[in-house]
């Protein structure tokens, strides 16, 4: 079954940092991206199954919309099976630096 993607994007680094954090500890998903944009905002990525992704999405938002002062949620969103020529374009597959990390 294809990985579904889901994206955070919060404004200051404890926002994402929590974001990232709660995404991971809730679903089986593994965090393929991460990112400065410009002023002051940051990027996280997962990939996983779209049903894991979903619950890890929610929870993400929610800990980066509680996140101390300076911090907030920009957008988010999640593709839940893109397309191969995506994947190759943009920083969302699979690398070997996290592939160790990756539930099976």
């Amino acid at each position: 079954m294809p990985d579904a993607v889901g994206v955070i994007q919060t404004y200051g680094f404890p926002a994402v940092l929590s974001a990232a954090d709660a995404m991971v500890k809730s679903g089986r998903v593994t965090l393929v991206y991460y990112d400065r944009a410009e002023s002051g905002e940051q990027v996280v990525a997962i990939r996983g199954p779209i049903s894991e992704v979903r619950p890890a999405m929610e929870a993400g938002i929610e800990a980066a919309d509680k996140a101390p002062p300076n911090g907030k949620l920009v957008t988010y969103y999640i593709v839940p099976n893109p397309p191969e020529n995506v994947e190759m374009v943009l920083p969302i597959h699979y690398t070997e630096k996290v592939e160790q990390f990756r539930w099976i």
